[in-house]
């Protein structure tokens, strides 16, 4: 092989492990996304503080706490605790107008979710009532069987239950349609498939739920940008899986305006980078030494970097395949390799479009996701901003 090839194969394998990776994972999750079997029913006996963290959430706390007290489970057995985080606003006065159980708190250092969480949970655990604790973020609407899911998964077992988590609002713009598509195919198609193989579907920030005992375990301290994503890593590093809960639901309304939305990604995104080079060293490791399946899973899916990125990985390898074959015939074996691996990666944007229920307009969305893609690839290049808890403007049904 002359030495040009050899360049031009090297270049090819740079392009092609990272993109085979995560289209292999991706195509086993699709295959196994198919509906899981329904929970057996709970005795309803269980305890829960429904912890709701609020950063000026004084537009939307009201209708949350009337959303929560409408919950499918006895009153006596189920209490609401807002956490009132640095509010500038009349947050914590309609909270408790609205029936919630107020903690209020002024800290200048130590502020954001992670935080109020943590003053939430020891909240919880200091008045000794509840059996666990459920997070629903202040601005999101919860299915009635909420509760009732989280408990069915605790008597049997489980320490940590992720609901789905859901968009209220997906018919606002085609932005708010292709992101319930990609939150279908990261939240629903990828959890199923994780359920159904006996690892963790991890936490997801809204919705989720986790026992007491557990907590004492391993005690709660994610304060990063992605705090749900790294407590569920933490989670899974002690040996715990979180289990889907697919049946109910959390769901909030999503920014339909590019300056909104370019907020809230940012957090996201960068929150997940820097998680992916602090934890993905440990969860290998721990999935070596103790052959922990929870484990290698947990580090796969932080890994496979979100699916804007995937999809430049595989169209970066197709038009590399091309060129190289159009300079020699020989390449042209890299081409149908490339196209297997767009392949996949269609299969599985279906599959979530398929589940998003967002209908023909959103399938019709999916051909303006080449401009969606240019606009977050320019919005991670962009100035980072800061990791302080800012409420993200969203308009409320």
């Amino acid at each position: 092989m002359s030495l040009p090839s050899l360049l031009v194969v090297m270049a090819l394998l740079l392009l092609a492990l990272p993109a085979a990776l995560a289209c292999l994972y991706l195509l086993v999750q699709t295959l196994m996304s198919g509906r899981l079997p329904a929970a057996p029913p709970s005795a309803r006996r269980l305890r829960f503080d429904v912890i709701v963290p609020a950063h000026n959430e004084a537009a939307v706390i009201s209708n949350t706490i009337a959303n929560l007290r409408h919950l499918d489970w006895p009153m006596d057995r189920y209490r609401i605790l807002v956490i009132a985080d640095n509010c500038t606003d009349a947050t914590a006065a309609l909270a408790g107008t609205a029936g919630a159980t107020v903690l209020e708190r002024f800290d200048t250092t130590f502020r954001g979710k992670g935080y109020a969480l943590l003053a939430g949970f020891q909240r919880s655990r200091e008045d000794a009532w509840a059996d666990a604790v459920a997070v629903v973020d202040a601005d999101a609407e919860v299915s009635a069987n909420l509760l009732e899911a989280f408990a069915a998964r605790i008597e049997h077992g489980a320490h940590a239950v992720q609901a789905h988590y859901g968009v209220l609002n997906p018919q606002a713009s085609w932005r708010t349609r292709l992101l319930t598509v990609a939150m279908a195919a990261y939240h629903v198609v990828r959890s199923r498939a994780r359920e159904r193989q006996q690892v963790s579907c991890g936490v997801r920030g809204n919705g989720w739920c986790v026992t007491h005992q557990l907590l004492r375990e391993v005690k709660y301290g994610a304060f990063s940008l992605a705090e749900d994503i790294e407590y569920g890593i933490a989670l899974g590093l002690a040996g715990y899986r979180v289990h889907y809960a697919g049946e109910a639901d959390a769901s909030q309304d999503m920014t339909a305006t590019p300056q909104a939305a370019r907020k809230q990604r940012q957090r996201w995104e960068h929150g997940r980078f820097q998680l992916i080079r602090a934890r993905s060293g440990p969860l290998l490791w721990a999935a070596l030494r103790r052959r922990n399946p929870v484990c290698l899973d947990l580090a796969l899916d932080l890994l496979v970097l979100p699916l804007t990125y995937v999809a430049v990985g595989v169209c970066s390898l197709l038009l590399a395949a091309l060129l190289a074959a159009w300079w020699h015939p020989a390449f042209m074996p890299w081409v149908w390799f490339s196209v297997g691996c767009a392949l996949v990666l269609v299969a599985y944007i279906l599959r979530g479009w398929q589940l998003s229920g967002t209908g023909v307009r959103g399938l019709l969305d999916l051909l303006g996701a080449p401009a969606f893609v240019v606009w977050k690839i320019a919005l991670m290049l962009g100035r980072h901003q800061s990791g302080e808890w800012v409420r993200t403007e969203r308009k409320r049904s």
